[in-house]
């Protein structure tokens, strides 16, 4: 059988190429993270599985594939994989689950504190405001609420490190039983509710197409307490525009991204970027030494089990 690794740009592929050579497949590296999709699907014409990071795989890419048997994607998300396009092709899809629950939800919580510290900026304080604070509204957590948008594996995480923290947490999940929250000690409540009473607002749900700008400028009205965002999920969860009219206009605190609706970010984004009320980190949350190596092996591992028919508890479309 075929492997393809597609968006390439890990440091080594050791790993993959230990599990599949060494197991009679043939593996083949595309040589670039971005690309022509259509040189790309050429590429893979022969796989009969393929790792993914960033391609679409669609029904225009599927359609393309003769031999195709199953797609993992390197990471949690997979919006860029359309699974029902997959299960009618009869392509089994699965992803990497948690594997970075604790690395995301430090860096959402370093996002935080940067932000409710007022640490955007730390040179320009110390080089023109030393021992003064660089805003008057740097604000204490102990007696104030934590809203969390999506409460699966990484926003579970991140509540119960933040939960020492705060006087409340509340989330917003309609996809998550009442004993779920009750387990955490986090109090369930509806989106408008989290909106108006949440003084931090940290994103960790899914993109879909119910989750695509989510917070928007009708939403960031709503926001009665001029909150820190927080967004270590999705960039389009975010509708960026209207961000940054909310912060040029105080209706929130600041923001703390990892994420982007353009990644890697271009001048368009740049005001976002260098507001002076924002932290900006290039999409690494989901990084740490053990974390990276987790994700390799178990995507790898993922895709194999697939083509050799043993159970994968990360299996997208298990109906197939």
């Amino acid at each position: 059988m075929n492997i393809v690794i597609l968006d390439s740009g890990y440091k080594s592929y050791k790993f993959e190429r230990s599990l599949f050579e060494g197991s009679g497949f043939t593996l083949k590296i595309h040589p670039s993270y971005k690309g022509d999709k259509t040189e790309k699907m050429a590429f893979a014409i022969d796989a009969h599985g393929i790792l993914v990071r960033h391609t679409a795989i669609d029904t225009e890419f599927l359609s393309g594939m003769k031999n195709l048997k199953a797609v993992v994607r390197y990471g949690v998300g997979y919006d860029n994989i359309d699974i029902d396009a997959c299960t009618r092709f009869g392509v089994k899809v699965a992803n990497v689950q948690g594997y970075a629950n604790h690395s995301v939800s430090d860096h959402a919580l370093a996002l935080l504190l940067t932000c409710s510290r007022g640490m955007w900026d730390p040179k320009k304080q110390i080089n023109t405001q030393f021992a003064a604070p660089p805003v008057e509204d740097i604000f204490e957590l102990h007696d104030k609420t934590l809203g969390i948008i999506g409460l699966g594996r990484i926003g579970s995480e991140f509540s119960k490190k933040a939960t020492p923290l705060f006087r409340e947490i509340i989330a917003a999940d309609p996809y998550k039983p009442q004993h779920y929250f009750d387990n955490l000690n986090v109090r369930k409540t509806s989106l408008n509710e989290l909106l108006q009473q949440s003084n931090v607002i940290s994103v960790h749900c899914n993109l879909t197409g119910e989750t695509t700008h989510l917070l928007n400028r009708e939403t960031f009205e709503k926001m009665k307490k001029k909150p820190v965002i927080i967004n270590t999920a999705r960039g389009e969860v975010l509708d960026e525009k209207a961000l940054l009219a909310a912060l040029n206009t105080s209706q929130i605190h600041s923001a703390g991204l990892d994420v982007y609706e353009n990644e890697p970010v271009t001048e368009a984004q740049e005001a976002l970027v260098d507001h002076p009320r924002t932290i900006c980190t290039g999409h690494y949350a989901w990084y740490s030494d053990r974390a990276a190596q987790e994700l390799q092996k178990r995507a790898a591992l993922n895709l194999f089990n697939l083509l050799t028919g043993k159970k994968t508890d990360d299996c997208l479309n298990p109906e197939i």
